[in-house]
């Protein structure tokens, strides 16, 4: 068995049983971020056929440059989104099924039509195959003890450690809309908030769908109409447990809910 389908057997294995561990076996643990997008794949693949699960669109991780620096990346990476760990809002999730709960209120974005290969976007040039905006709530749960002190090959291979999403209603009259200023809000019980801004994600949440048509061609990829993409955290950070009620306010763009049972 080559190393790289041994790493996504490892973390399927880990998915499945919930287990967490410090890091990656030395000898399969991905060496590049090349490597790691191989892993993703495989272990993608893995995770479709033992759900029945059909890709979605794609989530972005590590948008914000706090979290670059933390593990010394320059650039984001991404991760598929399944159909299986796609939520209608609102949504009932049980808390034990996931081993972080790692909450993030995040912009959405669908696709209105295929995206070329070849130049580099910008946030202006992508808005024209960008066909609506919705609120949404990403979960991201991993299996490693410090996430910090893994490095990005090993995120990503994990699927960009994504663990479920829950997307509100596409809002389609948002071309009016200035992202960067926008806020956002997670309340967590109806009580305590993390308020947030577009500006919190590579300086506009429409940067990393840019990012994102561009880096899919040299992974043999496009950005498709009917994709769906979300842009990472706008806010800080909350680690839910079972019991907590989730709320994630976009104002005009709407708002949507997950509760964690017990």
């Amino acid at each position: 068995m080559d190393r790289v389908t041994a790493a996504a057997d490892y973390l399927f294995d880990l998915r499945q049983t919930r287990r967490t561990v410090a890091a990656l076996p030395a000898d399969i643990a991905p060496r590049s971020i090349a490597e790691g997008y191989q892993v993703q794949e495989q272990l993608v693949r893995k995770l479709r056929d033992h759900f029945g699960s059909q890709p979605v669109g794609y989530k972005i991780a590590c948008t914000s440059e706090l979290a670059q620096k933390a593990l010394g990346v320059d650039g984001p990476f991404f991760g598929v989104l399944l159909s299986h760990s796609t939520h209608p809002n609102p949504a009932k999730l049980r808390g034990p099924d996931f081993t972080v709960r790692c909450a993030e209120a995040e912009f959405g974005f669908e696709m209105a039509a295929d995206v070329p290969a070849g130049p580099a976007y910008t946030a202006e040039s992508i808005e024209e195959y960008v066909g609506a905006v919705l609120p949404s709530i990403e979960i991201v749960d991993h299996r490693y003890h410090d996430w910090q002190k893994v490095g990005a090959p090993s995120l990503l291979a994990d699927n960009a450690i994504h663990g479920a999403w829950v997307p509100g209603e596409p809002c389609p009259g948002w071309r009016d809309f200035d992202f960067v200023t926008h806020p956002t809000n997670l309340v967590v019980n109806g009580e305590r908030k993390f308020p947030g801004t577009g500006a919190a994600v590579l300086g506009n949440p429409l940067n990393v769908v840019a990012w994102l048509a561009t880096e899919l061609p040299r992974h043999g990829r496009r950005l498709c109409r009917g994709d769906r993409v979300t842009t990472g955290v706008t806010t800080g950070i909350y680690l839910a447990v079972p019991g907590d009620r989730l709320v994630a306010d976009f104002g005009r763009i709407g708002r949507v809910s997950l509760d964690f049972d017990k």
